[in-house]
């Protein structure tokens, strides 16, 4: 699976990152789990809640947002998008 990361200020794209999970063992959810994590980790953010409407979004597009509202710590940007690029199985 990979998933990419993208934050936003005021609308502008302000860094991308992608990350790739090869753990094809895992269940789908576990892998999303450990991408989201490792992408947090590289944008050096925290790591958001989900919410109900994240599982939702997820399922219907493949793709969610995270605002500010989603983080117990300041963060510098206004959204978080994450999308999956590609995921063989």
């Amino acid at each position: 699976m990979t998933l990419e990361g993208r934050l936003f200020v005021a609308n502008r794209l302000i860094e991308i990152k992608e990350v790739t999970t090869a753990d094809t063992d895992a269940s789908y959810s576990k892998r999303l789990e450990k991408a989201l994590v490792e992408l947090c980790r590289q944008l050096d953010i925290p790591v958001p809640m989900w919410m109900k409407k994240n599982t939702k979004e997820f399922a219907a597009f493949g793709q969610t947002i995270f605002f500010r509202e989603q983080y117990t710590e300041n963060v510098r940007f206004d959204r978080f998008q994450i999308k999956v690029v590609d995921d063989p199985s």
